[in-house]
């Protein structure tokens, strides 16, 4: 079978590149949450779970690098219930298991974050996070 080159077999030709690219390019960054630990301590006394009280120091940055938020500023650390729906999907999800001391890099999807809408003005909707977390104190809630 010889393929001849018509103007109908150009156009289609072009379509599926173009198509292609725009699918590929609608569809960068991350589909699931990444978890980069930057800094382990020698010795974990507890991890955290799901109930505790977490305190941790944040820097919010978008790809670009772009930050857009951060604790260090105020210089008070953001204390909330792991797993209690109190913060993004993401970091209830991110900081499972870290110790005290440690520091974690969370790449947050939107699913994860703030969605299609974002919060606007300081954080588009469907924007990739990268956070930067440092774990300094943890209670253990838990009864058992």
């Amino acid at each position: 079978m010889k393929l001849q080159c018509t103007s109908n077999n150009l156009f289609l030709i072009y379509f599926i590149l173009l198509t292609s690219h725009y699918a590929i390019s609608e569809n960068k960054g991350p589909k699931r949450l990444q978890i980069g630990i930057k800094k382990r301590p020698k010795n974990c006394v507890g991890k955290s779970k799901k109930g505790d009280l977490l305190h941790v120091h944040y820097r919010g940055i978008f790809e670009d690098g772009t930050e857009f938020d951060t604790s260090y500023v105020r210089q008070v650390p953001f204390t909330f219930t792991v797993g209690s729906g109190q913060v993004i999907k993401g970091w209830d999800q991110g900081l499972i298991g870290m110790c005290i001391g440690e520091i974690r890099k969370l790449v947050i999807p939107p699913e994860l974050g703030y969605g299609k809408h974002g919060v606007p003005p300081t954080i588009p909707g469907d924007t990739n996070m990268i956070q930067m977390l440092c774990n300094i104190e943890l209670r253990s809630c838990s009864t058992t």
